[in-house]
């Protein structure tokens, strides 16, 4: 199965210099728990934006440049690519950036989405619209801000209907 995974502002919005706008400690274990012991694949850009490669995952980065390669990950130069590289996994989860996410979406199987409720302007990436008529919401989890979260945000799960 072919996941993205993902948490988003109201209005799409991912992220601003490779960077995250938010900060939500229960996401990032939500991402931790869903992603371990999977293949992840996702942009140069977002590669580069971790502080060190994420533990026990894979990592597949897809790249238009060449002559890049890096010990820490498996570099490719298109989805099919990163695709065949990963497909002993039964899931493989697609972790960004906005590119990514938009040459993802026409080949997911599911979104695991974190709808976060507020709106960033200064945003500079974001994921791609999705009809409805392509998805079906299965799974709808509210959490409200407290002490370590000071956004709402929702987890979404949607899936891709039959055709």
């Amino acid at each position: 199965m072919i996941i993205l995974i993902a948490a988003v502002g109201e209005n799409n919005e991912l992220g601003k210099d490779n960077q995250l706008l938010w900060h939500l400690p229960d996401d990032f274990k939500r991402f931790k728990k869903l992603t371990s012991h999977h293949f992840i694949i996702m942009g140069r850009k977002t590669f580069e934006s971790l502080p060190s490669p994420l533990p026990n995952r894979v990592h597949i980065v897809l790249t238009k440049n060449k002559k890049y390669a890096d010990v820490d990950a498996v570099v490719v130069h298109n989805m099919q690519e990163a695709l065949e590289k990963a497909k002993s996994k039964k899931d493989i989860f697609i972790i960004g950036g906005g590119d990514i996410f938009k040459k993802g979406l026409k080949i997911a199987d599911k979104i695991e989405l974190t709808r976060v409720h507020a709106t960033f302007e200064d945003a500079d990436t974001f994921f791609p619209e999705f009809s409805k008529d392509d998805w079906t919401l299965v799974s709808s989890v509210k959490h409200e801000k407290d002490e370590k979260h000071r956004y709402v945000f929702t987890y979404e799960t949607w899936v891709r209907k039959k055709k």
